[in-house]
């Protein structure tokens, strides 16, 4: 008996993955301008950025490299926060405003005050954030 001859049937089967549906979330991209707002650890540094656009129904976190570790895991607290208000039906936009408003601390983070703006892209917000 050849190699051939003992080879695995299941190999020539057609894998189909099933995705679970997990929570909902705006999309992460955007060719449009974006509203956004600083966020900031308690002693001032800015962390990152909470932003969205309408058009694409796209909203997340932008963190800022400099900020180092507190900003990529603190983001993690904001996009939950975006999940919740993507499960109400929220606009991006919207969810910005109310988050703004509400300027809440989450976890060693908060709203910078006065910090809401709008960028021409998200590349630019990026590159603001120190990533583009």
């Amino acid at each position: 008996m050849s190699n051939e001859d003992r080879r695995n049937p299941r190999f020539d089967e057609d894998l189909h993955f099933e995705r679970s549906d997990g929570p909902p979330d705006y999309a992460y991209r955007t060719n449009g301008p974006v509203r956004y707002f600083a966020v900031a650890d308690d002693t001032g540094t800015v962390l990152g950025y909470v932003w969205g656009n309408d058009q694409d129904d796209a909203a997340a976190w932008e963190p800022r490299p400099a900020a180092g570790p507190k900003a990529f895991n603190g983001g993690f607290l904001w996009e939950m926060k975006l999940r919740e208000f993507k499960a109400r039906g929220t606009a991006p936009t919207v969810a910005l405003t109310e988050m703004f408003r509400d300027s809440g601390d989450i976890e060693s983070s908060r709203v910078v005050p006065g910090s809401l703006a709008e960028a021409s892209t998200l590349a630019a917000l990026k590159e603001l954030a120190g990533r583009g």
